[in-house]
């Protein structure tokens, strides 16, 4: 029993650490403030959205955006990405501007590209507002966006929107997709000034447009398969504050029905994320197996053999793990009990990035709309 003692001692280390000194990675709140006084004056914002094959979502979604009663001058570019289903046709009749990206050039990702084809075709505005196709605003949140970005002196003001819940498996994977999230970037350490951290949620991004063009412009991200990250990393190196919650105001209209849905969702870019390095893989599935694995099966093992050391550790390390779940459980609306399955939900996730890993060697990684992201192999 002593390896199962040093491996729960090892996870209850990790958790004390993770529950009481790690940015509080685990609250969801507060949100952004609805009480910030209204600016002097209010700055132009141009919210660009690049929209590839987005035909059926967009009746859902971009009316919320351009009914957004904000006092300044408000514009809406929805940029085609090459579809095929008639999105420029429908987002016309919805009553955006359309732009028609040109060819997207060797090295550049394909959302990114249509980022910098929204921001070419956008003029001069004061921010502006990155967002995917998907997503649908509360009325009022481009006004507390920009209210935030004034009042803070924030170079980007992010939201990471609410998922959809609707489905069985959505209930069990999106929540902990959000509260891992949460723990490789904590929102408070983004917000903090100084801190390193930095990160973004790409649903709804609102960036000052100097800083932007201070720190080379979308070109300097072009590369980038998780554009928020790399947006949120771009504005910070540049010497620019910035502001991530989630929200309830930014909510995401794109279900997952089947578990494939979702597997793709994170397969698809969480190699990228690791830098398609294999000692952070290695390094990263050990650390889910430690944090979360080793907590029960420590805890059912010892007691089984009537050990004292590994059900104590492993049980106050399931505990905390399960406490610092609940909050997102709580936001999403669902039950607290479900927390106790986490350790389940972490094996899946681990066996998504390994497939992610899988997919590169074999050519396939970073699919997504009929595109191929390819990445040098390393051996």
């Amino acid at each position: 029993m002593v390896i199962v003692d040093a491996a729960a001692v090892a996870a209850l280390a990790g958790w004390l650490y993770l529950a009481f000194g790690h940015g509080a990675f685990w609250r969801t709140g507060p949100g952004l403030p609805d009480d910030a006084p209204d600016p002097p004056e209010w700055p132009e914002v141009a919210a660009v959205v690049p929209a590839r094959d987005e035909a059926a979502i967009l009746p859902e979604t971009l009316p919320t955006l351009l009914a957004q009663e904000y006092p300044g001058a408000f514009r809406v570019l929805v940029v085609d990405d090459g579809s095929g289903d008639g999105t420029a046709e429908t987002a016309a009749r919805l009553g955006a501007r359309v732009v028609s990206a040109r060819e997207r050039p060797e090295g550049w990702a394909g959302k990114v590209w249509a980022m910098a084809e929204g921001v070419r075709a956008a003029g001069e505005p004061g921010f502006y507002l990155f967002t995917d196709a998907d997503i649908a605003y509360a009325p009022g949140t481009v006004r507390r966006l920009v209210r935030a970005a004034v009042e803070e002196r924030r170079d980007l003001v992010s939201q990471m929107a609410t998922l959809s819940v609707r489905t069985r498996w959505e209930r069990v994977i999106v929540p902990a997709f959000v509260y891992f999230f949460a723990q490789l970037y904590p929102f408070r350490r983004v917000t903090r000034d100084g801190a390193r951290t930095a990160a973004a949620a790409g649903g709804c991004m609102l960036v000052r447009r100097d800083v932007l063009e201070k720190a080379g412009g979308v070109a300097a991200i072009r590369g980038a398969l998780i554009d928020d990250v790399a947006m949120g990393r771009l504005i910070k190196r540049a010497g620019g504050r910035c502001r991530l919650d989630l929200s309830r105001d930014v909510v995401s209209r794109r279900p997952y029905p089947r578990l494939a849905d979702l597997w793709m969702m994170i397969a698809r870019s969480a190699y990228h994320q690791l830098r398609y390095s294999p000692a952070l893989l290695a390094g990263t599935v050990l650390g889910l197996l430690l944090l979360y694995a080793v907590p029960p099966a420590a805890t059912l093992a010892g007691a089984a053999a009537a050990d004292r050391t590994a059900p104590a550790a492993g049980a106050l390390a399931w505990t905390l793990m399960t406490a610092t779940y609940v909050p997102m459980l709580r936001f999403y609306g669902l039950s607290p009990l479900r927390a106790l399955g986490l350790p389940l939900v972490a094996l899946m996730y681990a066996a998504m990035t390994v497939d992610s890993a899988r997919r590169h060697r074999a050519g396939r990684g970073g699919a997504w709309k009929g595109r191929t992201v390819r990445a040098p192999l390393r051996d």
